[in-house]
Parts: C-alpha cells; structure tokens; sequence
C-alpha cells in the first residue's frame, strides 16, 4: 500500500488563525504545496484564494499532485447561490477537488429538503465539469442518528439522480477539523463515526478528516474503506511518526 496516494495534504488556516502575516501565511501555504509535490501525495487542500498559485506550481513542478479546495467554509451556512458561486470560481481557478460543507445546522433542524437541493445542484456542477466533489457533515455535531441519517441522505440523491460510474467522484467527508466542541471532545473523524459512515453511504467513498494523528490509525482507517485521509500532517503520518495536529 502506497498510503501518500490516500492523503490529501491540508494547509486551511487564514492568516488570523494562524496569528501570521498575509505573507507569512502564503509562505507555509507555497511549503504545504512544495512539500506535497516532493513527497508525491494524492493531492494538497487549501483555501480557494491559494488554488491559481497552486496549479502555477505544480505545473512548473511537472508534477500530477492534484489541488482540492473547500466551499462555504468552515460553517456551511451559505445560501445555495452562494455554494454555486464558490464552486464556479474554484472550477475556472483549477481546482480538482471541491470539498463542500453541507449545511449541517439546516439537517439537525429538519429541513431536509435545503440540504437535499444543495447536495444535487452542487454536485451536478461538480460532476458536469470532471470534478471530484466531497461532502463535509461535520461529524462531531451529529449524533449517531444524524451520521446514519445524513450518510444515508447524500448516497440517496447521489444514487437516484447520478450515474453508477459516477458515484466514485462523489465522496462523504467526516468533517473540517475546524469545529468547536464542548469538554475538548474530538472535532474531526473517530473510528466509530467513520465505521458508521462507510456503512451508509456506501457505495460512495468516503474521507476520514480532522484529527487523524497517526500513521496506525490512517492505515486502520483505509483497511475499513477510507478512500482519503485528510491530515495537516501529511508527512509525519506517511513516516509513521504521530502529530498533535488537530486537523
């Protein structure tokens, strides 16, 4: 198993989170890419506003790292419109991989039919342009229910509205490694969430994401079926050293 081949190297922070500069906070973006290219990870994740420097690089690289982007977020709160507008714009910046946040706070209130709409129109646009897209649920603000349920949900519209040799390109994603829980609980992919997840949206894929901290536990995690791993700390899991990372 060639484990960098499941990992999407991940550099999400603003400059405000990160306490750094605008052009500090370029700097460890251009290393994040720099170091996925060399290490030949699948792909590097970063903000919408890094993906032209990105595909600059890789292709000055004459390398094949793909680049992924994230939509609406870290929330998800965005109106549809919004969700498109992002969408199209990361689509003619060059990105391969759309990672959208669903509104998750509109599931847990019961309007299904919201989400629903969001999940089918984006993931038409994703797919009408050969993009890979992936949905965030945001596990650590589930329950057990609501992971079986909005897992469930996302490979419905996905199965009755799309072709089966698509349903490769549309992935379930834990989380965004960004939400803030209660008590220091874990805010990104565990082993029970992720279980509960590949048994219900099978057969589409599924991306472990937010604190994956070890080279044991990705690997644990794709014998299960992950399909990608979303680590900040790429390197450090595909040398088998642990990170404190928490995303």
């Amino acid at each position: 198993m060639n484990i960098k081949q499941y990992l999407d190297s991940t550099y999400l922070k603003t400059a405000s989170q990160a306490g750094l500069s605008e052009t500090e906070n370029t700097a460890l973006v251009k290393n994040a890419i720099t170091e996925a290219i060399t290490e030949g990870f699948k792909l590097i994740m970063i903000r919408p506003e890094y993906v032209s420097l990105a595909k600059e690089m890789i292709l000055h690289a004459n390398s094949n790292l793909g680049v992924g982007t994230v939509i609406d977020f870290p929330e998800g709160k965005s109106d549809i419109q919004e969700k498109i507008r992002e969408a199209n714009e990361a689509i003619a910046n060059g990105a391969d991989d759309l990672d959208f946040v669903c509104n998750y706070d509109a599931f847990k209130n019961g309007d299904t039919e919201l989400v629903k709409q969001e999940i089918l129109v984006a993931t038409q646009i994703a797919l009408a342009n050969n993009k890979i897209v992936k949905w965030i649920i945001e596990v650590a603000a589930l329950n057990e229910k609501e992971i079986i349920q909005f897992s469930s949900l996302i490979k419905n519209i996905v199965i009755s509205n799309f072709k089966e040799e698509e349903y490769a390109s549309v992935f379930v994603k834990s989380s965004t490694g960004f939400y803030k829980t209660h008590n220091n609980l874990p805010n990104g992919a565990t082993m029970p969430a992720i279980v509960m997840m590949l048994e219900n949206a099978s057969p589409l894929p599924v991306k472990a994401a937010g604190g994956i901290k070890s080279y044991e536990e990705a690997i644990e995690m794709i014998r299960l079926g992950v399909k990608r791993i979303g680590t900040s700390s790429a390197k450090a899991i595909a040398n088998g050293e642990n990170t404190t990372n928490q995303y």
